[in-house]
């Protein structure tokens, strides 16, 4: 190579590198620059931040004090109302919890039932009770379930609640019938309680017609089954067959003092001819019967606006208003516990004695005294008030119970006291919990008090007379 070349060669390799280290050395003296002005923009922005953050927190001061002075005016008012508030809260969760526990049964498909007693397919008998979704007939189902019978429930749910046989829903011998017994019924049985009927004054004078038709009609129904399937019949009849008596004590001998067209002959008469249809299907088809004469009966499950003496005086009184008696109140009944009146049924049934037998308790009462009993009880000041006497209303009323003690082994074994005791308690509960339903809907708003007096006139309605 020339060695002019050359030289120009090596001052070009010198002039390359010369401005490779001026670009390097701006990259070098540039960067800290660069980075400077991030970091002076970094503390710029923490700085406004922190500023923002401060009238941030003297605003919320601001408006909490406001708060704090607003809320010094209402605390006398919340905290009158905190105790409603707190009970509310208890009512809400008790419901809540309630519902819940139902659903889970539900869902899971385990409901708890009662213990009920083991019977093999030979012990174990198919038993259907009309009715029995009511007052009585719900406490002969729970005996009857106890037992280990297979137990059927017919019922048309016009006096019956379904509260009182709900604990048995479900099991695997318990069966319900929607079904009113003026129509045939087509099942097979071995025996039958014939219970379905209105029993106090103002259900079974509510339609005359069709308490004539279910005592009739109804029991032919009954008695065509029992013919059919080769059951055992007994039929629930009720000491209003005696009508106002003119024996004392009614034995069942008497053939009674009935008027046929007063306003409470659609029961007193329907009873009699049920009485009459009972022992001519057991004459001329052989159908096995059984009759229990049954006098006033009380105890839990009693419809609470069902008009009858024990109901009233109890509802009365709790609620602290007069204690009404149509008459002179020197009328006389005989009250047994609903529990005695199972044993008999059970008892009657299970005897091989075909007559009619009285089932009640012949401790005797004016309904005077039977008012002021039930006043020192629960411990009320409410008065006593006469009003004028029911037509056809029966002086007097006792059981001669000569034939079930002689018969059937039976006699009544609750003490009054004891009774009305559990019935009051009973009545105290249906009370509150009708009270409860009505005070707070299901959102949970306080309903009127117009609308809780409605309710509770309902239950307290006394217009329908309370002899029974």
């Amino acid at each position: 190579m020339p060695k002019n070349n050359f030289v120009f060669s090596k001052k070009m390799k010198l002039f390359t590198l010369t401005v490779i280290g001026v670009v390097i050395g701006s990259f070098v003296v540039v960067s800290p620059h660069k980075e400077d002005s991030k970091s002076k923009s970094l503390t710029f922005s923490s700085e406004q931040e922190k500023e923002h953050r401060r009238a941030q927190e003297e605003e919320d001061s601001k408006l909490a004090d406001s708060r704090q002075q607003s809320g010094m005016e209402d605390t006398a008012v919340q905290q009158a109302s905190l105790p409603n508030l707190n009970s509310m809260k208890e009512q809400y969760d008790k419901q809540i919890s309630d519902l819940l526990k139902r659903v889970s049964e539900l869902e899971t498909g385990h409901k708890k039932h009662p213990a009920v007693q083991f019977l093999t397919y030979k012990d174990k008998k198919r038993i259907l009770v009309t009715g029995g979704a009511g007052f009585v007939g719900s406490h002969l189902v729970d005996a009857l379930m106890f037992q280990g019978h297979e137990v059927t429930v017919l019922d048309n749910f016009f006096t019956g609640r379904k509260k009182n046989i709900e604990h048995w829903i479900g099991h695997e011998n318990f069966e319900l019938i929607h079904h009113d017994i003026v129509n045939p019924i087509y099942i097979e049985v071995d025996e039958i309680y014939h219970l379905a009927s209105p029993a106090s004054p103002p259900h079974y004078m509510f339609n005359p017609v069709k308490t004539l038709k279910t005592n009739t009609m109804g029991t032919i129904n009954v008695l065509g089954l029992a013919k059919r399937v080769h059951a055992k019949v007994l039929f629930a009849s009720t000491s209003e067959v005696y009508g106002d008596p003119e024996q004392h004590p009614q034995d069942e001998e008497y053939w009674g003092h009935v008027n046929p067209i007063g306003p409470r002959a659609c029961y007193d008469e329907g009873k009699r001819v049920a009485e009459t249809l009972c022992y001519s299907f057991a004459k001329q088809d052989h159908v096995e019967v059984r009759v229990a004469r049954i006098f006033n009966t009380y105890g839990p499950r009693m419809h609470m606006s069902d008009g009858r003496v024990v109901s009233n005086f109890i509802l009365q009184s709790l609620q602290n208003e007069p204690i009404t008696i149509y008459g002179a109140g020197n009328q006389t009944r005989s009250f047994q516990y609903v529990s005695d009146l199972v044993d008999g049924l059970l008892a009657l049934m299970n005897s091989n004695y075909s007559l009619p037998v009285n089932i009640g308790n012949p401790e005797e009462h004016t309904i005077l005294s039977f008012a002021e009993i039930i006043r020192n009880l629960i411990g009320t000041s409410s008065k006593i008030v006469l009003l004028p006497k029911m037509e056809d209303d029966p002086q007097r009323r006792k059981p001669n119970i000569t034939r079930a003690l002689t018969y059937i082994g039976w006699q009544p074994k609750v003490g009054m006291l004891d009774g009305l005791n559990r019935t009051i308690e009973y009545f105290k509960a249906e009370l509150s919990h009708a009270k409860r339903k009505e005070s707070f809907n299901v959102y949970g708003h306080s309903a009127s008090k117009k609308s809780l007096d409605q309710d509770l006139a309902k239950f307290s309605d006394r217009k329908q007379h309370n002899t029974l």
